[in-house]
């Protein structure tokens, strides 16, 4: 064989390598996610069902995959809990920045409906979405730095823009009715049934835990924009609007994360020794 032959050789297998050295470490990852998941059903005698938004990279060409709640996991899920027996306890472990209100609706919907005790676990955050998945729960544990956020609607005008509803509505009290556009009334009126809607979900959510003033006053403080949609509310804000929280994880749960990598080959922003320190008492006479 020429110099040209091997060389074309090792060009071939250094190919192949590309192409399925990442699948080789992506499947050891989802074993290894699986073998967290066993463990921590046979330590709470539950089934354990993750929800887990990461940015990921799509094989070898570093095209960047954005997730979000969308109708697939709405079927996963849905699909989870109706092989899981009704005495079951479900354990979800949640994190996302949220997405689509119909299968952030059906996921919560039904949790709510599992006859056994549904528990959800946050070890960073669960917005929009996730957190009316997270209020769904009959028990909710966060990490103490964990957050969730705002359900209130967002209306899409057009080109992917998204605009609040509760805005939408603040122009009808600012501006004479005869110098708003119809297509601005016509939003106006669609952002009143989305924060109705959403209102009214909260509350059944809720009401079984809370009484119906507090699921009022809950469902007001989340759904009516008094923040901005992306605002991180932690768990002193929640528990203080009447929200039951612990913030006692398991540690299983925090493993698991780790094996949710973000994508290689971009500089790490943060770097620290990852093993836990021992609490040191200090010196006397210091």
């Amino acid at each position: 064989m020429s110099a040209f032959d091997y060389l074309s050789l090792i060009l071939w297998a250094l190919l192949i390598l590309a192409l399925f050295v990442p699948l080789f470490r992506q499947r050891s990852l989802f074993f290894q996610r699986l073998k967290f998941i066993r463990k921590l059903e046979e330590k709470r005698n539950s089934r354990v069902i993750t929800l887990i938004h990461r940015q990921e990279v799509l094989s070898f060409l570093g095209i960047p995959l954005f997730r979000y709640i969308d109708v697939e996991d709405s079927e996963q899920i849905l699909r989870a809990i109706r092989m899981t027996p009704p005495e079951m306890p479900i354990d979800l472990i949640l994190h996302t920045a949220g997405g689509l209100v119909l299968a952030s609706e059906q996921i919560a919907h039904a949790l709510k409906n599992h006859q056994s005790r549904v528990t959800v676990m946050v070890p960073h955050f669960a917005m929009s979405g996730g957190t009316m998945i997270a209020l769904a729960a009959d028990e909710l544990l966060m990490d103490q730095n964990a957050v969730l956020g705002p359900v209130d609607p967002q209306l899409e005008r057009g080109l992917g823009s998204m605009l609040p509803a509760t805005s939408i509505l603040k122009v009808l009290s600012q501006k004479p009715r005869d110098k708003i556009e119809d297509s601005t009334l016509v939003m106006a009126d669609v952002a009143s049934k989305a924060i109705k809607q959403v209102k009214n979900f909260i509350k059944w959510l809720i009401s079984e835990r809370v009484t119906s003033e507090e699921a009022e006053r809950i469902s007001s403080f989340l759904a009516e924009g008094e923040w901005t949609h992306d605002a991180p509310l932690t768990v002193e804000a929640l528990s203080e609007i009447g929200i039951s929280i612990k913030t006692e994880l398991p540690e299983e749960v925090y493993r698991l994360m780790e094996l949710y990598p973000p994508p290689p080959g971009r500089r790490p922003s943060v770097q620290y020794i990852p093993f836990p320190y021992e609490r040191r008492e200090p010196e006397k006479g210091k």
